[in-house]
C-alpha cells in the first residue's frame, strides 16, 4: 500500500484533489496542443513505422527554410494513457525561436508492451533524421513515464539502426528511473512485466560511462512529486554524475507532478527558458 500511494503522483499535490487533477491535466495539455496546431505550421500523424500507435506530430519552426534544431517530446501517462494528440502543449514558445516540436506516438499497455515503447522511441529517432536533413541537433524532453522512455534512449545501441542521431540534450521531468518497485503496485496491472523486462528496461541499471560526445542532461523534479519520485531523480542524476556525464537536478519549487510540465506552455516559465 505504501508504495502504491508513493507512485499515484496524483495524491501529492496540495493545487486539487486527485480525482480532478488528472482529468484537469488532460484538459490543460489538450488546450495548449489545440492552440500549437492552430497557429504553427505542422505534419500531423506522420507514419515513422506500420504499427497503429506508430506516428509523429511535428510542429515546424517559423523558419524552417535552413537547418534547425528539434526538441522530441515523450508523453507520460504510466505507459498506459495518454498520447501525442495531447503533446504539442510545449510547441509554440520553441517553434517561435526557430525550434522544431516534435510529439512521438507509441502503444501504450495493454497493447504495447515495454520492450516495444523503448523500441519504438528509438526508431521514431532515426526516422527523423533520414527523413528530415534539416535537422540540427536533438533535444529530448520526457515526462514521467517519457522521462524514464527518454533515458532509455540515451543508452542506445545505434549501430543496428544504421544512424546516430545528434543528441545534444535531455530533459527527464519527474522520471521513474528504477522500475523494479512498480512491479509491486497497480501501474503493472496493464504493462504485466517480469522482474526480468523491469531490469532489462531500468535506465539506472544501465549508466554507462559517458562517451566525448555525450549529452548533457538535465533531471527535474518538482516539490511536490512523491518522496520515492524524488529519490529516484536524485539517485538517477547521482548516478549519472559518477559515470562521467554533465548533468544538473532541477528541483522545482511549488510545482507538482503535473504543472511541472503544463508549463512547458508559458514563455516565462524557467523550465521553457533552460
Amino acid at each position: 500500500q505504501a508504495l502504491e500511494d508513493q507512485y499515484s503522483p496524483s495524491r501529492w499535490s496540495p493545487r486539487l484533489g486527485r480525482d480532478t487533477i488528472i482529468d484537469a491535466h488532460l484538459a490543460v495539455t489538450a488546450a495548449g496542443t489545440e492552440r500549437a496546431r492552430a497557429s504553427a505550421q505542422t505534419s500531423l500523424h506522420v507514419p515513422y513505422g506500420k504499427g497503429d500507435g506508430e506516428k509523429l506530430d511535428i510542429y515546424f519552426p517559423t523558419d524552417h527554410s535552413g537547418t534547425f534544431p528539434v526538441l522530441v517530446y515523450i508523453h507520460g501517462g504510466y505507459w498506459q494513457c495518454l498520447s501525442k494528440d495531447e503533446s504539442g502543449f510545449a510547441a509554440l514558445p520553441l517553434v517561435s525561436q526557430g525550434v522544431a516540436v516534435v510529439a512521438v506516438g507509441y502503444d501504450t499497455a495493454p497493447k504495447g508492451h515495454m520492450d516495444t515503447m523503448v523500441l519504438q522511441v528509438r526508431r521514431s529517432l532515426a526516422f527523423l533524421v533520414e527523413q528530415y536533413p534539416g535537422i540540427r541537433g536533438i533535444y529530448l524532453c520526457g515526462h514521467s513515464a517519457g522521462a524514464h522512455l527518454a533515458a532509455m534512449v540515451l543508452f542506445t545501441d545505434w549501430t543496428e539502426f544504421c544512424v546516430v542521431p545528434d543528441i545534444k540534450g535531455a530533459v527527464l521531468v519527474s522520471g521513474v528511473y528504477d522500475l523494479e518497485p512498480i512491479l509491486h503496485t497497480y501501474v503493472n496491472d496493464a504493462l504485466n512485466m517480469s522482474r526480468e523486462v523491469a531490469q532489462r528496461n531500468s535506465p539506472m541499471r544501465h549508466v554507462a560511462p559517458a562517451v566525448p560526445a555525450a549529452c548533457e542532461v538535465l533531471v527535474v523534479v518538482a516539490q511536490h512529486d512523491s518522496p520515492e519520485f524524488r529519490r529516484q531523480s536524485q539517485e538517477y542524476s547521482q548516478a549519472l554524475r559518477a559515470a562521467g556525464w554533465s548533468v544538473s537536478l532541477l528541483d522545482l519549487a511549488g510545482m507538482d507532478h503535473f504543472d511541472v510540465i503544463e508549463k512547458l506552455s508559458e514563455n516565462s516559465y524557467i523550465l521553457t527558458q533552460v
